[in-house]
């Protein structure tokens, strides 16, 4: 099973050889990386051909935002499962992929999905926040669940059904393609119960109070527009991540 692990990058050369050395220090025998760089000016470029090999596929192109980038990434992926791997983000093993590629051929799913540890930008061995995600239920989704988007992984017949990223989504086009692929589209999941991947904190969605008003703004429209809720969702939705910062793990 060919895995397709998509990053799409702008002006990340402090963090991007790590992300390409986690993706090529995996055990699974088949895997692609994917970058599609929004035209890099601080020296990722350099960082990313200094590090690729010949399972890497680098295009660098002018993009309108990083789900456009992740879009003409996956446009671009030839695997038979795809997932991305933000460029601040790595895998939690060398494993990792080998586990996910395990779980779709032993359950026959949709998808797979793990459990996420958000880490310190300077330390990257220490934890801030840890995402325990359990089993998938559909009903889950109205209560504001979702699974850790950087540890979705999705057969490509998905995205093909069901589309991408919506890019009039400058934040949440990952919770809004979540709500369609889960609820409209209906799609089945498997959990791996251990963190699959480390982020880095600091990310977009998070890193401003203007990010996080705005953020809500596009999860409100999301639940609205996926008939999924209203203002509890959301509220749930926000809720649920208090508990993150207080476990740590097993």
């Amino acid at each position: 099973m060919k895995v397709s692990v998509v990053t799409a990058v702008l002006n990340r050369s402090g963090t991007i050889a790590h992300t390409i050395s986690s993706v090529q220090g995996q055990t699974h025998a088949d895997v692609e990386h994917v970058i599609q760089d929004g035209q890099s000016t601080d020296g990722t470029l350099d960082e990313i051909r200094n590090h690729m090999n010949d399972e890497t596929l680098l295009v660098s192109e002018p993009d309108s935002g990083i789900y456009d980038g992740i879009n003409k990434g996956i446009a671009r992926a030839t695997g038979d499962i795809i997932g991305l791997l933000h460029a601040d983000d790595f895998f939690a093993g060398v494993d990792t992929l080998e586990k996910i590629a395990a779980a779709f051929d032993r359950k026959g799913v949709d998808g797979v999905y793990g459990d996420l540890q958000y880490v310190s930008a300077s330390d990257p061995d220490r934890v801030i926040r840890y995402w325990r995600s359990g089993e998938f239920d559909r009903r889950k989704l109205a209560r504001g669940w979702m699974p850790p988007h950087p540890t979705l992984y999705l057969r490509r017949g998905v995205f093909e059904k069901w589309g991408a990223y919506d890019t009039s989504y400058t934040i949440a086009a990952d919770y809004d393609a979540i709500l369609r692929w889960l609820g409209k589209g209906r799609i089945s999941l498997a959990y791996i119960p251990e963190v699959l991947v480390n982020m880095r904190v600091g990310g977009d969605s998070n890193r401003s109070f203007s990010h996080i008003v705005r953020k809500s703004r596009e999860d409100y429209r999301a639940i609205r527009s996926n008939r999924m809720g209203g203002f509890g969702t959301l509220f749930l939705k926000n809720a649920s991540k208090v508990g993150q910062f207080f476990d740590r793990g097993r």
